[in-house]
C-alpha cells in the first residue's frame, strides 16, 4: 500500500500497535505488516519521526532496553496516548461510515440495479 494513502492515519496505526505492549521501532514496523496481512510496508523514515512526534506531544514515552542483546528504544502508550487512540478510533469509524455511504452502490428509481 502506498505510504501517501496512509497520510493522516499513521498516528492511529502506531498508537494501535502499541496499545497492549511496549515495542521498539523495528518491531512496530513488523507489527504493522503482520496485522495488515502484509499490505502495509511502512519505511523507517516514516515511522521513527512519527514516534518522536507522538512522544513530544505526550502520547508515547520511551526508554532504552536491551532486546535480543541489542540496546533499542522501546515505546509505550501513555494515559493520554490511550485517550488519543480512542479518539482516533471514533474518528475512523465516522470517516469510514461517511465514505462507505458515498461509495456504496445505489440503484436509481426505476432502474432496479441495472448498470446501463
Amino acid at each position: 500500500m502506498n505510504t501517501d494513502a496512509l497520510r493522516g492515519h499513521m498516528d492511529a496505526l502506531l498508537l494501535s500497535v502499541l496499545e497492549h505492549e511496549p515495542l521498539h521501532g523495528y518491531a512496530i514496523i513488523e507489527a504493522l505488516q503482520e496485522r495488515s496481512g502484509g499490505a502495509l510496508s511502512v519505511p523507517t523514515g516514516t515511522v521513527y519521526p512519527a514516534l518522536r512526534r507522538l512522544e513530544r506531544v505526550g502520547y508515547l514515552t520511551s526508554e532504552w532496553a536491551t532486546v535480543g542483546g541489542r540496546k533499542r528504544r522501546t515505546y509505550r502508550l501513555t494515559r493520554d496516548g490511550h485517550k488519543a487512540l480512542a479518539g482516533e478510533r471514533s474518528a475512523w469509524a465516522a470517516f469510514t461510515d461517511a465514505i462507505g455511504s458515498v461509495l456504496a452502490p445505489r440503484t436509481s428509481p426505476g432502474r432496479q440495479g441495472n448498470a446501463g
